[in-house]
């Protein structure tokens, strides 16, 4: 049964505290938020930047840029998420007009939904990926006794990631099978769907995770050399560019300025302590990425091979490794099943916000909102597969649909939405309903926080959206 609604202005508001809706326990929102920030940037992106940008004292800045960027955001994503108590959009407005504001700043909550439904789409094929090396590693394909006698390693799994996205079939399928568990997570709502995946899901994730590391730090011979190139720093590997990505990947890797965490918020019970909730899922998360660092760069080490190697870091660089040692397939098999689970958990946050807003628009149930949401989601998908391959020739301002999709959500409206966010917590909302939200509005931390999202942050995403343009 759907949640009370009221309306405002005549557009109606899911009072989602009020309901089943409401997350049942601190612990529950905190592993589904955290489940939502862990993904893909986590465990394939985090670990080759560092590994292109020098390793310790990259990994430095960033630690610093999640201090100042993205938790001071992902604490007012969840305050103006639980005050506003509907979908990102209806709640914006709620808020804005409660506050005296006007209601157009509901337009940073159309950008978030919108930037969902855009991210999802090419998202969920990347998250396709792993179902496949996963079926490659049960399959055998990374076991070295599987290769040909006098068969470079390299250029195997360099032509086995090559035919995977030359091949339509298998990326849609294994989009059409990603996109089918999230929308079976979404449409069970709070407490059936996201609740019950995170608080298996997010478990597993770090027990995965710990095998992955005990298996390398037991195994490999290279734990030392990894530990110290993640935290040993070396300040002249450090450049300027590099000090824009640790930003950029800050912001992003919180799942900040598409209203994911917005839409989480909605369902927060007022008890629940904000910064120390938004603290724990910036803890995990963090954790998460160092430990994806620990897992990977002692078999990169080991088996000689470049941790700079970019995007095909996880694909190409890693398969190497597992091809080349005892038990292979075994730990192929376990990392791309983590690497799985930790894309699904971010998923199902980034289609609850677009079900969120047409659920309550449209009075429709979460069941059929979330099949035609999901099923115009999964058609937009199937163009952003077919991008590498029969439509790799029809390009948006010299960027295949792929890329340009990619380009226009993480360059372009997460960053914005993120400065508006700032602008709008920090600079419109009164500080007596922040301190409302936040229950600390006399206290040191809260002026701290509060003069960070004022200036640091606006000038920090201000950078990654200027980096990210020119």
């Amino acid at each position: 049964m759907n949640a009370p609604v009221q309306a405002l202005n005549g557009i109606p508001l899911l009072v989602a505290r009020q309901s089943n809706n409401a997350w049942s326990s601190r612990l529950t929102f905190i592993l589904a938020a955290a489940g939502s920030a862990v993904g893909l940037g986590n465990v394939w992106k985090f670990p080759y930047i560092v590994g292109e940008h020098g390793g310790g004292a990259f990994v430095l800045v960033y630690l610093a840029c999640i201090a100042l960027i993205g938790l001071p955001i992902l604490m007012a994503e969840i305050l103006i998420g639980r005050r506003g108590g509907g979908s990102p959009i209806h709640g914006f407005r709620s808020l804005a007009v409660r506050e005296g504001h006007s209601p157009n700043w509901q337009l940073i909550g159309w950008m978030g939904v919108g930037c969902a439904f855009l991210i999802l789409s090419f998202y969920s094929v990347v998250a396709g990926w792993s179902l496949s090396y996963l079926a490659y590693a049960i399959d055998g394909r990374f076991g070295g006794a599987n290769l040909a006698a006098g068969e470079d390693t390299a250029q195997v799994m360099g032509e086995l990631f090559a035919s995977l996205l030359a091949s339509p079939e298998t990326l849609i399928v294994c989009h059409s099978l990603v996109m089918a568990a999230t929308m079976l997570i979404v449409t069970n709502g709070i407490r059936s769907g996201l609740e019950r995946a995170a608080r298996w899901m997010v478990p597993g994730i770090f027990v995965l995770l710990m095998a992955l590391v005990i298996y390398a730090a037991t195994s490999s011979g290279q734990f030392g050399n990894a530990l110290a190139f993640l935290f040993r720093p070396d300040f002249s590997a450090l450049t300027w560019e590099a000090v824009l990505v640790a930003l950029g990947h800050a912001f992003f890797t919180l799942s900040v300025g598409m209203t994911a965490m917005m839409a989480y918020g909605a369902h927060l019970q007022k008890r629940v302590s904000i910064p120390k909730a938004a603290l724990a899922i910036a803890g995990l998360d963090t954790l998460v990425a160092l430990l994806a660092g620990l897992a990977i760069f002692p078999l990169v080490f080991a088996n000689g091979l470049e941790p700079g190697a970019g995007p095909g870091l996880i694909f190409v660089t890693l398969p190497i490794a597992f091809a080349q040692m005892p038990g292979g397939g075994i730990i192929a098999s376990l990392f791309f099943l983590f690497l799985g689970l930790a894309a699904l958990t971010s998923t199902i946050s980034i289609l609850e916000p677009v079900v969120q807003y047409f659920e309550q628009r449209r009075g429709r149930s979460r069941h059929s909102t979330t099949l035609i949401i999901g099923f115009a989601i999964w058609l937009l998908g199937i163009g952003a597969a077919l991008a590498f391959n029969v439509w790799s020739h029809i390009t948006i301002l010299d960027k295949n649909l792929f890329d340009f999709l990619d380009f226009a959500t993480s360059s372009v409206l997460l960053p914005l939405g993120g400065l508006l966010i700032a602008v709008y917590t920090g600079r419109v909302l009164s500080r007596s309903a922040l301190s409302d939200e936040l229950g600390c509005g006399k206290s040191t931390l809260f002026r701290l926080w509060h003069f960070v999202l004022r200036y640091i942050t606006p000038l920090g995403v201000g950078l990654v959206v200027f980096y990210n343009l020119v």
